[in-house]
């Protein structure tokens, strides 16, 4: 049962004090006018309990800004949004927005790196790609619950080699704290397919300061390179921004319960009056790495909590280890994470 202004929803009792549910909660479609922006269509999400976040279709259904009770949870880049029409191509830094996700893949993740004779820029294209069929479904599914549903399809497919499509469903509940993400993968075209796909979640200040604090059942922690040995005696905790700082990368072997649930969280102790925090909640048997971006720099202050297929280190590492994986002609390949904010510290949610 979800509460709404410390009643219980009910639809008949709350029909009586309000003349249209976007008082109070819903979905707003709306086109951005402004700068690179220009043109993107985008769809807030205002949940009713504090909890709002923006969907960019044309960006692959990824999610920029997130705010909850007012304080922002996201991180937005100096790049800021971009239209997919002004993006640079090959240059992930020039059009990483970030925002609350970015998704990435679905053949390439990682390093910049050329593989079966293509040239792979970082992260891949999917991030870069608009979405169709896009749909918004606000509906009464019983007298208690109120779902809030956008789906859209986007497909990154090229002449002679994948046409593979991300079907996306975005879905809230009138009252509730939490985002929850379904994706499916499948491969329409008439050959095996490299698959990878990493969610890069970005959180930024004032989430994200010296008080706040990474919770995770971990079992293994390995940096990703010298810089980050550096760092790995305090890869759960963070600091003030820093001049010139360079980026550490940890790599989590995380503990999951017997159906494979893991989750990874934040927490300040300091916002709020109990303190706020984020819950991602993803299944291990699907999303089998765990990567953890810490940059504190100055501008560039962020944390990324990253469940993966594999490791941001490009395709062609991952072929050369004989790691990459395929999708197969045909193949629907299902992924679910959960997004929960959270007025006390994240607890382990898996047992």
């Amino acid at each position: 049962m979800s509460y709404l202004f410390g009643e219980k929803i009910n639809k008949y009792n709350l029909r009586k004090r309000i003349g249209d549910l976007s008082q109070i909660a819903g979905a707003k479609l709306y086109e951005l006018k402004d700068g690179k922006a220009k043109g993107m269509t985008a769809i807030d999400i205002n949940t009713g309990s504090g909890l709002n976040f923006t969907i960019l279709p044309d960006r692959a259904m990824d999610l920029a800004w997130a705010t909850y009770k007012g304080i922002p949870l996201s991180y937005i880049s100096k790049v800021g949004l971009s239209n997919p029409a002004y993006l640079e191509k090959g240059k992930f830094s020039r059009n990483f927005t970030a925002g609350l996700l970015t998704t990435c893949g679905l053949t390439q993740i990682g390093t910049q790196c050329e593989d079966d004779g293509e040239l792979l820029e970082q992260h891949g294209r999917i991030n870069k790609i608009p979405a169709h069929n896009i749909s918004i479904n606000n509906n009464w599914i019983n007298e208690n619950e109120y779902i809030m549903k956008i789906e859209g399809k986007v497909r990154e497919s090229t002449l002679f080699k994948e046409n593979l499509l991300l079907t996306r469903e975005i879905k809230a509940k009138l009252g509730e704290n939490k985002i929850v993400i379904k994706d499916k993968v499948r491969n329409c075209g008439f050959n095996n397919q490299p698959f990878m796909l990493l969610y890069h979640f970005n959180f930024g200040y004032p989430l994200v300061s010296k008080n706040t604090n990474f919770i995770l059942p971990k079992t293994k922690v390995t940096p990703r390179d010298k810089i980050a040995e550096k760092g790995i005696d305090k890869y759960s905790s963070f600091q003030n921004p820093t001049h010139n700082y360079q980026e550490q990368v940890f790599y989590h072997e995380l503990k999951s319960n017997n159906k494979g649930m893991t989750f990874v969280g934040l927490y300040n102790k300091d916002l709020g009056e109990n303190g706020i925090g984020v819950n991602i909640k993803f299944n291990v048997n699907q999303l089998e790495k765990f990567i953890e971006w810490k940059q504190m720099g100055e501008e560039e202050y962020v944390v990324g909590l990253e469940p993966a297929t594999w490791y941001p280190e490009g395709r062609a590492k991952a072929r050369r280890k004989n790691e990459l994986e395929f999708i197969k002609p045909g193949e629907t390949k299902n992924f679910e994470l959960e997004l929960e904010i959270v007025e006390k510290e994240p607890k382990n949610i898996i047992s």
